[in-house]
């Protein structure tokens, strides 16, 4: 099986001034996607990951110019400050969202019509009241939405 899956990340409520945007690319050759500066307003980021069947384990295998990591434990970097781009920062930050928890039904589920794509919300400060960052957890889990 080979699948394209829609993924709808939102921020909630990311400090003030700082900017934020998808990684794609690893190392020192990479580039910022959709970059954004907060408002202090909830962000939200749209893409397009690969889903492979080939995995020994039977997981589903993210893949795809966005997906960093290793195959057991696939990420996406959201870039923060001066990693987005934004020099004047002092910020410099990357947010970890993880793809461990979408599994095969919810892959399925949202591929089943074209509208669909998986959504979850992630926090956007961490508890120092700077940016998240580092591996950050979905508040209510990955869902299926339709037409966001």
């Amino acid at each position: 099986m080979n699948v394209e899956l829609p993924l709808c990340i939102v921020l909630i409520s990311p400090p003030a001034g700082v900017d934020f945007g998808i990684q794609q690319g690893k190392g020192h050759d990479f580039q910022i996607l959709q970059k954004q500066r907060s408002a202090g307003q909830d962000l939200r980021f749209e893409c397009t990951v690969t889903v492979k069947d080939n995995r020994d384990d039977g997981l589903p295998n993210f893949l795809g110019q966005l997906v960093q990591g290793p195959v057991t434990g696939r990420f996406l970097y959201i870039d923060v400050g001066k990693i987005a781009g934004q020099r004047d920062s002092c910020w410099e930050r990357r947010i970890k969202i993880p793809l461990e928890d979408i599994g095969w039904d919810l892959i399925r589920l949202a591929t089943f019509d074209s509208g669909q794509r998986l959504a979850a919300d992630f926090p956007g400060t961490a508890k120092d009241g700077g940016p998240s960052c580092a591996t950050v957890r979905s508040i209510a889990g990955w869902k299926c939405a339709h037409d966001l």
